[in-house]
């Protein structure tokens, strides 16, 4: 698949199976490097480490709930973009699930990939029985205005939430949540 400008864009978003082989391993810790080196806020301070980035892909995938899921986009076989759907492990929030962990490579941005991992994450979220997403962003960045232009509920900001990369300065944390129809539909229809 191309875009307008001629360069590729991602050819396949899937879920990656685990144990994640050594390409992928290293494909991952590149996403996340690279974002790191960009300022996301994505939870790591720069430098980050490929070697750090691969183990912390390597621990998350090891740990995923059952209808947990890492997506991969890739093209011509490279990943050029993930996301993580994490359920919640409490009893009683079954019906719930956390989206982290969106990635997208520098030579892929800004050609709607992002917005194609959160629909899937969204529809692997419904596939997984799951009602209801929460996610949080750096407050008024590239990934909250994304979310609002997905249809997620901004329901708060928290100041001072974490650092930025340089682990000084610190910046707000916006909210965000999703009402899978869908999934409910579906919970619904098992439960009679």
């Amino acid at each position: 698949m191309h875009t307008g400008d001629g360069l590729p864009d991602a050819d396949t978003i899937a879920p990656l199976r685990t144990p994640l082989s050594p390409p992928d391993l290293t494909d991952l810790a590149t996403l996340l490097t690279e974002a790191v080196a960009d300022g996301a806020a994505v939870s790591f301070l720069h430098p980050l480490s490929p070697a750090a980035a691969a183990d912390y892909f390597r621990q998350l995938a090891a740990g995923l709930p059952a209808r947990g899921t890492l997506l991969a986009a890739r093209c011509a076989g490279r990943i050029v973009g993930c996301v993580v759907l994490a359920p919640a492990w409490a009893p009683n929030q079954q019906h719930r699930g956390e989206v982290m962990k969106l990635l997208v490579a520098r030579d892929q941005r800004r050609r709607g990939l992002g917005a194609r991992l959160m629909l899937a994450a969204e529809a692997a979220a419904g596939a997984a029985g799951l009602m209801l997403l929460t996610l949080d962003a750096r407050a008024d960045g590239a990934a909250h205005r994304l979310y609002l232009r997905l249809g997620w509920v901004h329901f708060g900001t928290v100041p001072d939430y974490a650092m930025d990369v340089d682990g000084r300065t610190p910046h707000a944390a916006s909210f965000f949540y999703k009402r899978l129809a869908g999934a409910a539909a579906q919970r619904r229809q098992t439960q009679r």
